[in-house]
């Protein structure tokens, strides 16, 4: 849908463009775009990989491990259908924990992965393929898009790239956003919760 809303909008600036005399401009946007796009790209290859350098870090220090642990009364809260020792725990928490510092490329693996064990759980409770995503798929989906961040590590290399005079500004506003965000995500999935299937 979203490819046909953004053709829509490129065919119409065109478009409007040609019956004005503007085409020179719109030449010139899209060129100067194109050259920022790559630039930005590069950008964020850079800050991606030094992140999830880190993360790895964490990882192997054991860090990740121990931050998992501390997670666990929060994940037994919010997904108390899920056993203890049950994979999905793990990749809930390592995407989690991304989320909270800000690695949303770190993150997507663990997101994946937990989906996938969910879909197995799920698969093992009815003992039939699901076609609509389960209590603990949909908590988890809504944790991850409300998610909590302490370094918004995207927004800050955006504004830096755009010429901010202080791209961290936005660390107090968005860590103040996405705590609120968090809030009500965790109120409306436990108030679901209590709802048939």
């Amino acid at each position: 849908m979203l490819n046909y809303i953004w053709a829509f909008m490129l065919m119409i600036g065109i478009i409007y463009g040609a019956f004005t005399g503007q085409m020179k401009a719109i030449t010139d946007g899209a060129l100067n775009s194109a050259g920022e796009a790559i630039t930005l790209c590069i950008t964020m290859l850079g800050v991606m990989a030094l992140w999830s350098g880190l993360m790895e870090i964490a990882r192997a220090s054991g860090l990740i491990a121990r931050m998992t642990f501390g997670l666990a009364p929060f994940i037994t809260f919010m997904f108390p259908r899920i056993p203890r020792e049950h994979k999905a725990r793990d990749y809930i928490s390592t995407n989690i924990i991304a989320n909270i510092l800000g690695l949303g490329w770190a993150c997507t693996p663990a997101g994946l992965k937990a989906m996938e064990e969910l879909s197995k759980l799920e698969k093992e409770r009815t003992g039939r393929h699901q076609t609509l995503a389960s209590k603990e798929m949909c908590t988890f989906l809504i944790l991850n898009v409300s998610s909590l961040q302490l370094i918004p590590v995207n927004m800050i290399v955006y504004r830096t790239q755009y010429g901010s005079a202080d791209a961290t500004a936005i660390i107090m506003p968005a860590i103040l956003a996405t705590l609120f965000s968090t809030i009500i995500a965790i109120i409306y999935c436990k108030l679901m919760e209590k709802r048939p299937c």
